[in-house]
């Protein structure tokens, strides 16, 4: 790809076909909008009009994914807190990936890189840095993630994406999993139960949840595009809010507040070695009807 590296771009554009994308890499490497021959594939936005990554058509989730309890948590027998970044939530959400600007280090015609660097702060006590890629053709759009520990010691890790869909009259999901964990009144991670799977209409789901044993794709289909949404993670977020003219279709590597379980692990947080790298990608293929 040819470009030098940037951070003066405030949007891009790349075009496959009958395929647009628009990227805001200063708000938090968000992708704007997706759009095949003008219509919303994602909730989509001009670019110049997107005010935040929270309007976005989708936006990376690192170093962690979803809630982390109350903004504390222990690692290595040490006691971190991280500060408010959501309202008046009382817990962080969704790392900082999605809080920074991004570094443009190579860009064509259907393709984006960036980067982030990240040092210690009040957001996340541990220094990292990630690369995102973006592509296009003219039948899909593929998100990569790449982040390594620049640390001196092992930090916690878990990598995502938040794409948004528009709910349409005729929009429903069918997704292949065999846990859903079920949340208390702080929307906290409880116990896992049974779930044979998802299908049904939008319209008829009212789920906040992380499902587990996800075996991709997951089916997003609408009177407008069936898409086929895959991923190398095995966890799901499912965000079906009734009164929203949109939900969420998560792909995520670890359980919600993965990192104040008794077995992080367990439920897919990495404990990641200086200099080591966790990769995850995701893909979305699109069929218009």
């Amino acid at each position: 790809m040819q470009g030098s590296p940037s951070i003066d771009s405030r949007s891009v554009t790349l075009n496959a076909g009958d395929l647009r994308l628009a990227v805001r890499p200063d708000l938090g490497g968000s992708l704007a909008g997706l759009w095949h021959c003008g219509t919303p594939v994602l909730r989509s936005i001009e670019p110049d009009r997107l005010e935040g990554p929270r309007q976005s058509a989708c936006f990376p989730l690192v170093p962690y994914s979803n809630r982390l309890a109350f903004r504390r948590f222990e690692w290595g027998g040490r006691a971190y807190t991280t500060q408010p970044n959501f309202e008046n939530s009382p817990h962080s959400l969704h790392g900082v990936g999605w809080q920074r600007a991004w570094q443009i280090t190579a860009q064509s015609t259907e393709a984006l890189d960036l980067r982030l660097q990240h040092a210690p702060d009040a957001d996340w006590p541990f220094a990292f840095e990630v690369e995102q890629r973006i592509r296009v053709t003219p039948t899909s759009l593929r998100l990569e993630l790449r982040m390594t520990n620049t640390d001196a010691v092992a930090q916690p890790a878990g990598l995502g994406w938040h794409p948004y869909f528009p709910r349409r009259n005729a929009s429903r999901l069918r997704i292949d999993v065999d846990t859903r964990w079920e949340a208390d009144a702080l929307q906290l991670p409880t116990h896992a139960v049974a779930q044979p799977g998802l299908d049904g209409a939008v319209a008829a789901m009212a789920h906040d949840h992380c499902f587990g044993g996800w075996r991709s794709p997951a089916w997003i289909e609408d009177e407008r595009f069936a898409l086929r949404l895959s991923a190398s993670v095995p966890w799901l977020v499912v965000f079906t809010p009734p009164a929203l003219p949109q939900f969420c279709v998560e792909p995520v590597s670890h359980v919600n507040d993965a990192i104040n379980a008794s077995d992080p692990m367990a439920r897919g947080l990495v404990a990641l070695a200086p200099g080591q790298a966790l990769s995850a990608w995701m893909a979305l293929d699109i069929e218009p009807h």
